[in-house]
């Protein structure tokens, strides 16, 4: 029901935007999460954006990240500038039903940053 896309290969310093595209839900309902998770290491929260579109970010992205949603094509999005080679992940995403709690996750899809 969460399909993301928009990853690729880019090299330092320059940008991407991810897609969470989101079927069969009331996308409006859900909040939205970015994760990342890199080779090796635990997946950690990369941004949120909640139904009243107030967003939070994970320090080391704060200022170059952008989370935004929207809710007419039902579809969250990530945009990244100024890419580091340390923001080589995988990306999920990752909707949370406002009231219930309910969670879908989406696939990921990899960013790699070279040097």
């Amino acid at each position: 029901q969460l399909q993301a896309c928009g990853g690729g290969l880019v090299q330092a310093g320059g940008s991407l935007r991810l897609s969470c595209a989101a079927s069969g839900i009331i996308f409006s309902l859900y909040h939205m999460v970015w994760y990342r998770q890199a080779p090796g290491k635990e997946r950690e929260l990369v941004a949120s954006i909640l139904t009243d579109a107030s967003a939070d970010y994970t320090d080391s992205v704060k200022g170059r990240f952008t989370i935004s949603r929207d809710n007419v094509k039902d579809t969250a999005y990530l945009q990244m500038n100024s890419l580091k080679p340390e923001d080589a992940a995988v990306y999920y995403c990752k909707a949370t039903h406002a009231v219930r709690g309910t969670n879908y996750w989406g696939k990921g899809t990899l960013v790699t940053v070279s040097s």
